[in-house]
């Protein structure tokens, strides 16, 4: 392989003009001779044994041009931009432009190369940081928390039911007397006032007695993810089979001292209180670092290329992919459920990803700016905690993992920090 000329046409595009001689060529076009001959049939020779001039000679001299183009052009390119010191964000556009067997492979390459980026008053950014004081009614929900935990569930046999009740049914929907798919239900268990039915169902149920056998007629919403039925009016057949509340317990010492650390409502609140105190700081400290994380993007100058943001789209949809999958729930099923399709799901992470390159680009060049780098015994740290939390040896994580991006990744850790030490905080 020989890289005859780097070109720049434009901002992050550079072509790459390759060429691979004759003799390399001529290596590849065996090569494919030899995956291939075995399919070939040519007369006078049984299936597989002709030799490959007889096959040329029968289909062709460049009947193997094409395989062996495949075979070769991928390692060529990759030396081509290694030797013109490019770093790119999505694999060559390659175009082969001459196949001779006396002169070899002639190819262009078309590279989206990682953008130039400047980023200037990173140090010394002026934040203000707010930490929310605890109310009161931060702590009374905490203690309604703590009844939650030791409700107890009562049958009601002597009223209808109300909102906030909890009601069992055996229900079935009719659209124009047809039962239809998804809409029956039996021992079925809902919070009355949830909004986990369609709107007017719950509400509909409301003023009925346990053993009463009713009908509910409702509207499904004109954007009901199931087009048959959307827009369209209802019956649903209801038998009402037993109704239950909610009953809490006192809040007091004693609730406390059986169902806590705490022997008094006292200590419980003091205790809350201080758990409060400190996660508000720590929300506080999360908005400073969102802030001034936000000033260095803004402070930063560059031409990104729209595949970065598209790489990084793909790449959390197919994060979502992989954790639904997990659930045992595919991703055509997920977008079935929320009434999504592909292309209005990578919408939904679109603005993301283009915050999370951006901001890497940024971190990235603060790292370039300042010389930061990760120690072997931090990289080597980093890999072994990467085993820890997914139950694999530290050779195992460096199959899949570069030790040079975990080295990448710990260097722009250091650049936030390094970001956060120098703000001044008000």
């Amino acid at each position: 392989m020989s890289l005859k000329s780097t070109n720049k046409v434009d901002t992050n595009k550079v072509e790459l003009e390759i060429e691979i001689g004759a003799e390399a060529f001529e290596q590849a076009c065996q090569q494919a001779f030899l995956k291939n001959k075995s399919r070939i049939q040519v007369p006078g020779f049984r299936k597989g044994k002709a030799p490959r001039k007889l096959i040329e000679k029968e289909y062709g001299e460049g009947f193997f041009y094409e395989e062996a183009v495949n075979l070769i052009y991928g390692e060529a390119v990759d030396e081509a931009v290694k030797e013109a010191g490019l770093e790119l964000v999505a694999r060559p556009d390659v175009e082969i432009t001459a196949v001779d067997k006396a002169t070899g492979v002639a190819m262009k390459a078309t590279c989206i190369t990682k953008p130039e980026v400047e980023v200037e008053n990173y140090k010394g950014i002026e934040v203000e940081k707010t930490v929310k004081p605890v109310e009161d009614e931060d702590i009374d929900r905490e203690i309604k928390k703590l009844q939650e935990k030791n409700v107890r569930i009562v049958t009601v046999d002597d009223r209808a039911a109300e909102l906030g009740d909890t009601v069992t049914i055996d229900f079935e929907g009719f659209k124009d007397d047809v039962a239809f798919d998804g809409g029956k239900g039996e021992d079925f268990d809902l919070e009355l006032g949830s909004g986990q039915f369609i709107p007017g169902f719950e509400d509909a149920i409301v003023g009925h007695s346990t053993g009463e056998q009713f009908d509910i007629n409702v509207t499904f919403p004109e954007q009901y993810q199931v087009a048959d039925l959307a827009g369209a009016p209802a019956v649903f057949k209801i038998n009402l089979k037993a109704i239950t509340k909610k009953e809490y317990p006192e809040a007091d010492d004693d609730l406390v001292a059986e169902t806590s650390d705490f022997d008094t409502l006292e200590e419980f609140k003091a205790d809350a209180r201080k758990k409060l105190e400190e996660t508000n700081e720590k929300a506080a400290d999360n908005a400073v670092e969102t802030y001034l994380l936000d000033k260095l993007v803004e402070n930063m100058k560059a031409e990104i290329p729209e595949v970065m943001y598209d790489n990084r789209t793909n790449e959390m949809v197919n994060e979502l992919a992989m954790r639904l999958r997990q659930q045992g729930i595919s991703i055509d099923m997920y977008m079935q459920y929320t009434g999504q399709t592909a292309e209005t799901l990578k919408k939904t992470y679109r603005e993301q990803a283009e915050k999370q390159v951006k901001l890497r680009l940024a971190l990235e060049q603060v790292v370039k700016n300042e010389g930061i780098e990760a120690t072997a015994e931090e990289i080597e740290s980093e890999i072994n905690t990467i085993a820890q939390q997914n139950n694999i040896t530290a050779d195992e994580v460096k199959k899949y993992v570069s030790e040079a991006d975990v080295g990448k990744d710990i260097a722009v850790g250091k650049a936030v920090e390094l970001v956060k030490s120098s703000a001044v905080i008000k």
